[in-house]
């Protein structure tokens, strides 16, 4: 599948892949925080619209248009400011593209996940991505009178991916009794995570890789099995590729000896391997002994592309 953003004439938005830090994480004491393996998938679950400009704005507390003052270094081209558009303490940028997604899919728009800005909170929108031929905008509202904002150029202001549009309303939530077998699995977490603490109260000094049960990140349930075949560790998303550029393969078009699971199995070995540093070499010959051809697994791996240096390496975090 693809995600295309359609560029007119002039516009260069500048769109990364979501990266999995942030910089509050950054200063928890041993990267804390990155023991969460929920909080870093859902921050690097999509792209990140990069500011094109140096600001600061304040709202004076109005709900005129003129009550959002956004202060701009010199020389700044008009057409890269946020602008006041709605009043009500509400702060606009403009997005330059029209994207297009799958017939059936929606774009989520949004701020980035668990990075708050202090004065600031973004509006979400999920938009129909699949016809509409119209940009939008990213909204921002003040919650506060008074306080000035800052953005640098190159922070992140606009944060999407894809949703299927009908997936939601065939879902049918409902509340049941614990069956045995799931009273069981909780019964035996409960008991572990209890004695697990209790031996960290007793010997306080242990070594930071054992100080916590890495279950959840593990994807492991109660009987040490693999809960499901796609469990994620982390997200490697590709870039917008420039324009021109020839689309990366897509998994359905690999020719495999296997199904989903081989599938998800390929993908996960690929990203693993690029990241503890296998040789292409190595890595091509493996993923052909999984069923693809050699140029498919090539593509594969030209598609994950080489995991960028990281920002912060925190230890593998803890879920239960």
């Amino acid at each position: 599948m693809e995600l295309v953003c359609y560029l007119h004439p002039g516009w260069d938005p500048a769109i990364r892949p979501a990266e999995a830090t942030r910089d509050w994480m950054d200063r928890t004491h041993d990267g804390f925080a990155y023991r969460c393996l929920p909080l870093n998938i859902a921050n690097a679950h999509g792209w990140e619209v990069l500011s094109p400009c140096d600001f600061a704005a304040t709202w004076r507390g109005g709900n005129e248009l003129r009550d959002v003052v956004i202060m701009l270094p010199p020389d700044t081209p008009p057409a890269l400011a946020p602008v006041s558009l709605f009043g009500f303490g509400v702060l606009t940028f403009h997005i330059f593209g029209i994207f297009r997604t799958p017939p059936g899919w929606n774009l989520w728009v949004g701020g980035s996940p668990n990075a708050a800005k202090d004065g600031l909170a973004p509006l979400t929108g999920i938009i129909e991505t699949d016809w509409s031929p119209y940009t939008f905008t990213m909204n921002w509202r003040f919650t506060r009178p008074g306080h000035t904002v800052a953005f640098a150029k190159g922070e992140p202001i606009c944060f999407i991916f894809p949703v299927e549009r009908a997936a939601i309303e065939r879902f049918q939530p409902r509340f049941a009794p614990m069956t045995e077998a799931v009273m069981a699995q909780f019964k035996a977490w409960q008991a572990s995570r209890d004695a697990f603490r209790l031996a960290m109260q007793q010997n306080p000094n242990v070594a930071k890789a054992d100080s916590w049960q890495k279950r959840y990140y593990r994807g492991l349930d109660m009987d040490d099995r693999q809960a499901v075949p796609d469990h994620r560790v982390r997200l490697r998303l590709p870039p917008f590729a420039a324009a021109g550029t020839p689309a990366a393969v897509a998994p359905e078009e690999l020719h495999l000896r296997g199904d989903a699971a081989t599938l998800g199995r390929v993908l996960r070995l690929t990203a693993e391997g690029l990241a503890q540093g296998m040789a292409v070499e190595t890595l091509a010959a493996g993923l052909q002994e999984l069923g693809l051809r050699e140029a498919d697994a090539r593509a594969v791996i030209a598609a994950c592309g080489a995991p960028p240096p990281p920002r912060f390496a925190p230890e593998p975090p803890i879920f239960d």
